[in-house]
């Protein structure tokens, strides 16, 4: 078999990141009436090019299949929607937008983000490929139009709308399986004078903090400031700044513009990266026995809790979660169940695991002795919504980055 083609450069990818089995979708949560019927795994085997040093997975399916009907709904997290509030106050006040602006985000999901700006005035226009989630933000106020991006539909959607002051493209950027594509639509929808911004999670911390689950079919790249500034310029666009974030446990926003000279802070993070060694193919080498460590970890705990007796369950059916489970052989024999406050996500089972999800009141009605939080990203919140917990003497159980059972 010839080897896949790089993404970015097209060189052949011969070189292995990380390669967790096989896994199945990390979004198709299954009815009851499905359990009984066949199930299709994909493998999760993530690459690194030894040219231009993406670090990414395989479109083993495509973004249609994935993205078309879709299960997040970014509102139910309430750090993140503060999170997004912020950062619209602050563009709103550096822009100077106003009521002849316009902003655009795209993969703007259920409106979570562009409310904000039109609670200020400010137009928008959200480009989100789940009809489902878009038409939950059109109901909220949020015009949308249901469109995977790409140059004909970016250069088709701003000789409609006009050219934006700012383009918002949250957590998608990894999302892309035509990452060269995504980006020249990026570029037709900002003005020659406008900003784009990107926020991801940053590869160097994935490493550094064990976050492997992070990894799942629609995330097909995994970036470093320096592989996403290459993958920019494909389309003419610049990084003028750079800064870190803690959202989905480390995170870059990155500042892009058609033309501009870069900032202090993109050399120091470009030179953090070259010190932490993902400016060579090497590297990126010795991931996979920090994932064993974790996986280890977890599994032995509730193969010990289950010998003494004690219940199990979970909190959360985020992606992530999945790509955890399925990778470390969990079921239902080990995780009784798990919650969400999602309740689109009630009632239906997880990929591959087949664990039931209920909703979040199932946990104070049967009192286990452990709560294991999957998505640990949002620990502070999600610690907060669980305290309750101890009042029996229940504790909570991170499995990322390592191990951690606490009191709440």
């Amino acid at each position: 078999m010839s080897p896949v083609p790089c993404r970015l450069c097209a060189a052949p990818l011969n070189t292995t990141f990380l390669d967790l089995g096989m896994s199945p979708l990390c979004e198709n949560f299954l009815r009851a009436d499905q359990l009984d019927a066949g199930e299709t795994f994909y493998p999760l085997h993530v690459r690194v090019c030894d040219e231009c040093l993406l670090v990414q997975l395989p479109a083993y399916v495509g973004g249609e299949d994935i993205f078309s009907d879709y299960a997040y709904f970014s509102s139910y997290s309430q750090s993140w929607v503060e999170h997004a509030r912020v950062y619209a106050g602050r563009m709103i006040a550096e822009l100077g937008l106003g009521a002849d602006s316009l902003v655009t985000e795209v993969a703007s999901n259920d409106g979570y983000l562009l409310r904000h700006f039109v609670d200020a005035g400010v137009p928008v226009l959200g480009v989100e490929p789940a009809a489902n989630v878009g038409a939950v933000a059109r109901a909220a106020g949020v015009r949308t139009e249901t469109r995977f991006l790409g140059l004909e539909t970016g250069t088709a959607l701003a000789e409609r709308y006009g050219r934006a002051d700012l383009v918002v493209a949250n957590n998608v950027y990894a999302h892309i399986p035509d990452l060269i594509g995504f980006t020249a639509g990026l570029a037709a929808l900002v003005k020659p004078t406008g900003l784009v911004t990107l926020e991801f999670q940053h590869l160097m911390r994935m490493i550094e903090r064990n976050q492997y689950d992070t990894i799942y079919h629609e995330h097909y790249h995994y970036l470093t400031l320096r592989t996403a500034q290459r993958a920019l310029a494909t389309a003419g666009l610049v990084v003028v700044h750079v800064e870190e974030l803690a959202s989905h446990g480390g995170s870059l926003r990155v500042f892009a513009r058609p033309s501009g000279v870069p900032s202090a802070a993109v050399k120091e993070v470009l030179n953090t990266e070259a010190a932490a060694g993902l400016h060579t193919a090497a590297g990126h080498r010795g991931f996979a026995e920090s994932v064993f460590q974790v996986k280890r970890e977890l599994v032995d705990f509730l193969h010990q809790a289950r010998a003494e007796g004690k219940r199990v369950v979970g909190y959360g059916a985020p992606g992530k979660g999945n790509t955890l489970l399925n990778h470390c052989a969990i079921r239902t024999d080990l995780l009784e169940y798990t919650t969400d406050r999602n309740p689109h996500k009630h009632g239906r089972f997880l990929p591959g695991t087949h664990i039931p999800i209920h909703h979040p009141d199932r946990i104070a009605a049967d009192r286990p002795d452990y709560v294991l939080v999957l998505p640990w990203n949002l620990r502070k919140e999600i610690s907060a919504q669980l305290a309750y917990v101890g009042d029996w003497g229940g504790r909570l159980v991170f499995p990322i980055p390592r191990l951690e059972v606490v009191t709440p």
